[in-house]
């Protein structure tokens, strides 16, 4: 790589971490160039020279965070056996994910995140397809084998993640009356019991 291709890698990284540090200090209203400009140090020409704009810029921040979360839940499922272990290592993987990276989890988790899967999900869905694939083929392999319920990919998908998910959004928000290490105990039987094949 030449010298003049690490310092772009570098200007991005910068920004990438500014702006993430912009969004978990101020939220969404505080995302302007001028704050993630002066947060990271990079000029306003390069900010627009590598993402187009501030929307361009969160839209990479958002793969990439998303990227993250992902590659840790299929990293979480490579060390299991069975599927009843797969659902506690998802459920416990994410919930970890959630405490290590609170400021990457509020944008995951965020309104502005909400409206750009809705806006734009597929391109999102197919930039993760990489890492999508491997979760997918996991629950495919058990529906086969007959220990996950034989549903369509997204309503296991929802079934599984969204209690974890909805959980995160509640202790993301400041409410204080989950405990998230609870959480990781006592989810997943009950999103087991949701998932797996009726015997």
């Amino acid at each position: 790589m030449s010298p003049k291709q690490q310092r772009g890698e570098a200007t991005v990284e910068q920004l990438l971490d500014a702006a993430l540090r912009v969004y978990a200090e101020s939220g969404e209203q505080g995302l302007t160039v001028a704050a993630i400009t002066r947060a990271s140090g990079v000029s306003l020409g390069s900010l627009y020279h590598h993402f187009g704009s501030v929307d361009g810029l969160m839209n990479a921040l958002l793969t990439r965070w998303l990227g993250r979360l992902l590659g840790e839940l299929v990293t979480a499922l490579e060390h299991t056996r069975t599927a009843h272990t797969g659902i506690r290592a998802l459920v416990r993987a994410y919930l970890n994910f959630v405490q290590e990276h609170r400021d990457a989890a509020l944008l995951l988790h965020s309104s502005y995140a909400d409206r750009q899967a809705m806006a734009d999900g597929k391109r999102l869905r197919d930039a993760q397809e990489a890492r999508l694939s491997p979760l997918a083929e996991w629950a495919g392999r058990y529906v086969a084998a007959g220990d996950l319920a034989p549903l369509p990919a997204p309503l296991l998908e929802s079934l599984v993640l969204g209690p974890v998910t909805g959980v995160a959004r509640r202790w993301l928000s400041g409410i204080d009356d989950v405990d998230l290490d609870q959480a990781a105990v006592l989810l997943p039987e009950r999103i087991w019991r949701s998932v797996a094949a009726q015997g």
